[in-house]
């Protein structure tokens, strides 16, 4: 009996641990990802904490199982077998925004989209069509460019001016229209204004006739925003003032079902 009793009290212990190597992982994952993607070990244990034989054991790990690399200066960088999992995940958070814009486009009558940051360009990943025989279309997995876009606005509006200046100059700002915001200095006034309102405007500048107005998901686990988009006879001024309260409210309701545990049996 002494004998089965310490063996339970071995594998509680092994698994413990292992649930702690598991959580220890994910959370260097999340650092290196803050950090721009690539950090070197003491980086990584001067701001998790953990020593540098835990971090270095654990880093083994994810390198054998191809999550991380390490690169020719010693350092380690994010690794591609993310890739996969990652956009496999922006699928499924399209799929999940979807009841919130179908609620979006029963409140405001237009279209919906959910819009993600990937890399220097917009990406839609979602869209719940307006009801109206005249309506927006944004075929999802569009790419565009963000200088351009309301929810590109959205997304920007709490970047650093000189990571937007560098994002702007590495895609240009070409004009869509005669009302796109073609200089960085430009852009950067309308990113101001997006902070001051909470809500960004895209007004003929992708498309002529046709107005957009976005908010950020706040806290979202990736960058991510959500969208109205109408023509410019419908969405007015007047429409505005009604319809941003209700883009702001999904967007806190949106954020708080992502940061939500999904229940384990």
């Amino acid at each position: 009996m002494p004998t089965s009793s310490a063996s339970t009290t071995d594998s509680a212990k092994s698994n413990g641990g292992g649930v702690q190597s598991l959580e220890r992982a994910f959370d260097l994952l999340e650092r290196m990802a803050d950090a721009g993607g690539e950090v070197g070990l003491s980086e990584l244990s001067a701001s998790s904490g953990l020593p540098l034989p835990t971090i270095h054991r654990l880093m083994r790990t994810l390198v054998a199982c191809g999550y991380v690399r390490q690169q020719p200066n010693r350092r380690y960088a994010l690794g591609p077998r993310l890739i996969r999992l990652g956009e496999s995940a922006s699928r499924l958070l399209g799929t999940w925004a979807r009841p919130y814009l179908a609620r979006l486009v029963e409140e405001t009558g237009e279209t919906a989209n959910m819009a993600l940051l990937d890399g220097d360009e917009i990406v839609y990943v979602a869209q719940v069509p307006s009801k109206h025989s005249m309506r927006m279309f944004t075929e999802v997995g569009r790419r565009v460019l963000p200088h351009s876009t309301g929810v590109g606005k959205a997304l920007l509006a709490n970047t650093p001016d000189d990571e937007v200046r560098a994002l702007l100059s590495r895609t240009g700002m070409p004009a869509a229209t005669e009302k796109t915001i073609t200089t960085a200095d430009g852009f950067l006034a309308a990113l101001a204004e997006v902070r001051n309102s909470g809500y960004a405007i895209d007004d003929n500048e992708q498309e002529v006739g046709v107005r957009c107005l976005a908010v950020s998901v706040p806290n979202s686990p990736t960058a991510a925003a959500i969208s109205i988009s109408g023509p410019a006879g419908r969405v007015t001024e007047a429409a505005t003032e009604k319809i941003v309260p209700v883009l702001q409210q999904v967007a806190a309701e949106l954020s708080q079902a992502l940061a939500t545990p999904t229940p384990t049996a």
